[in-house]
């Protein structure tokens, strides 16, 4: 039965039975796995190769990763404009996906030959001048970085929302696995990350940045031929043309209509995609009315002059989001800040576990191991559970699974300034295990929050726009571990005292008060989640997030 709105690779019509559902999804997971496993230890260990290898400054060396973080970002919102607007998301991620793969692939080069990097020199040793990366060198440096991040921003952009559209949300099966599918994304992940932390950072390390660099390379390409092998499975949405040129016409007609008065009733003019003749039919809402004078049809023809209710409901639906998508960045920021000092706690404490002995870098490996674990047992048993006594697709709302993610962490800081203030009262160093509920709650967070809220954006956003919805998504997380690093600058300027640093500027977290700062953090994710629970009271679902009674008669999903 075929299913419209799509269409497979080639531009033909689909059908359920061949196309989309968990066999294609398989697929995607595969290469969210895998550039996981390239992206999470290098973003932990490019500082390393920066100050040690290239031999840039402490503080050049994080700027550089700062940046290359932003820029992911920043590129997944073209590849996601790109997708949504003029190509299929599949064919942005197998157009610039390679990108990823020439990057990783120029730092290893780069990395191998002696004459393309500075002679070795231990950059700790106050004694000896370093040679730091310049001229061509560093060129090449910027450009392989870049270039890797315009290819992983794609795949970023387009990867979640790829596999949403595998699973038709009006059929009753496949609306619980589109639930499952964001749960499973996020499983692919961490196994990545953990799986990397352990292998990858291990080459770079006892091994050479060539080999492991090479191997990342490897691992992208082979990544990407997986996905290729699965183009004749995939529900591939046709584009729709610019979803911003849409919002911008519905602001500026309905502005320059603000004097008219409404009708009491709208014209219903439908607009049709020229691509494959699909009308989405959005259900009309009664806030933000004053969007609706862009229906207004003054007489003149052309869409900056008389904009469709479909049009006007897409540019409503968005609008709604932008306070949730807000406030959930402001209460998204205490996860990186604990996430960071927790590891750093670990470090100070007895990290022998019998005859093992964990250093602190591999301490990554608990909450992500917490997280994997948690996913699995929210998955299998606790959605189905809820999902008999609630209705939900999900067992219960994106919302609501959000809030517990920044209800867990709140709890986590107070803990955390409990077991920090133990820590440093004890005459006797404290064993890691003491540090075991925050990261279970750090766990707690990541299964409910981080995939809530790629969910939401997915599944509420329009269309032709959910790639963006999804890149805007990585832009908040990335932005809230910016707003991360200006909370800690802001604690350590407002406690200075003279010639004494600030709470966190001490050589050690022994002469620092982590204490203090994560009262504070506790006060700002406690203001940030009331903020958040305002606005999501308020939201109304624009699709329902309940599981639908019964199939579709014809299986036309719009």
């Amino acid at each position: 039965m075929a299913i419209r709105g799509f269409v497979d690779w080639r531009g033909n019509p689909i059908h359920r039975e061949v196309h989309g559902g968990v066999r294609a999804a398989m697929f995607i997971y595969f290469l969210t796995a895998v550039t996981s496993m390239v992206n999470v230890p290098n973003l932990l260990n490019l500082v390393t190769y920066l100050h040690g290898t290239m031999h840039m400054g402490v503080s050049s060396s994080a700027t550089t990763v700062t940046n290359f973080v932003g820029a992911t970002s920043g590129f997944a919102l073209i590849g996601a404009f790109l997708s949504d607007s003029y190509i299929s998301r599949s064919r942005t991620i197998l157009l610039f996906g390679p990108l990823e793969f020439l990057g990783f692939g120029l730092l290893a080069l780069q990395a191998y030959l002696p004459s393309l990097h500075p002679p070795s020199c231990d950059i700790e040793d106050e004694r000896t001048v370093c040679k730091e990366v310049h001229g061509w060198n560093a060129t090449l440096l910027y450009a392989a970085l870049y270039i890797s991040a315009f290819g992983e921003g794609c795949i970023r952009a387009c990867l979640p929302s790829l596999g949403a559209d595998q699973f038709d949300h009006e059929d009753p099966t496949e609306s619980r696995q589109q639930s499952s599918f964001f749960n499973w994304y996020t499983f692919g992940i961490s196994l990545g990350g953990l799986v990397g932390l352990i292998l990858i950072v291990w080459l770079e390390t006892y091994k050479g940045w060539d080999i492991g660099l090479g191997l990342c390379a490897i691992l992208v390409l082979l990544g990407l031929i997986v996905f290729a092998t699965g183009l004749p499975f995939y529900r591939n949405q046709v584009p729709e043309g610019s979803p911003l040129t849409r919002i911008l016409q519905v602001l500026v007609v309905a502005f320059r209509n603000r004097r008219l008065e409404l009708p009491e009733k709208l014209e219903e003019a439908q607009e049709i995609s020229t691509g494959a003749g699909i009308i989405e039919v959005l259900s009309r809402k009664n806030n933000l009315k004053f969007l609706d004078k862009a229906c207004i049809n003054s007489g003149k023809d052309g869409a900056w002059s008389h904009c469709s209710v479909a049009k006007v409901e897409e540019t409503k639906i968005v609008l709604r989001m932008l306070p949730l998508f807000v406030s959930s960045m402001i209460g998204y920021v205490s996860n990186p800040i604990i996430l960071t000092f927790t590891v750093q706690q670990g470090s100070m404490t007895n990290t022998r576990l019998g005859k093992i002995h964990i250093s602190p870098a591999s301490l990554f490996i608990i909450p992500i191991t917490f997280q994997m674990v948690m996913l699995a047992i929210y998955d299998r048993f606790i959605v189905p559970f809820l999902r008999k006594r609630t209705g939900y697709a999900s067992g219960i709302t994106h919302l609501q699974r959000i809030s517990l993610g920044f209800a867990s962490m709140i709890l986590a800081s107070v803990i955390a300034a409990l077991v920090e203030r133990k820590r440093m009262d004890s005459a006797t160093q404290m064993s890691l295990f003491w540090l075991a509920p925050q990261f279970f709650l750090l766990g707690v967070s990541d299964v409910t929050s981080f995939p809530g809220l790629l969910e939401f954006f997915n599944s509420e956003a329009p269309r032709g726009m959910k790639s963006i919805a999804t890149a805007l998504f990585w832009c908040e997380v990335g932005i809230a571990s910016l707003l991360a690093t200006f909370l800690v600058k802001a604690v350590n300027r407002a406690t200075r005292r003279g010639h004494q640093g600030g709470w966190l500027e001490g050589t050690s977290l022994n002469n620092s008060r982590l204490d203090l700062f994560y009262w504070v953090v506790t006060v700002v994710g406690l203001l940030a989640f009331l903020n958040y629970l305002y606005w999501a009271k308020k939201y109304v679902y624009q699709q329902d997030p309940r599981v639908a009674d019964e199939p579709s008669g014809d299986q036309d999903a719009p």
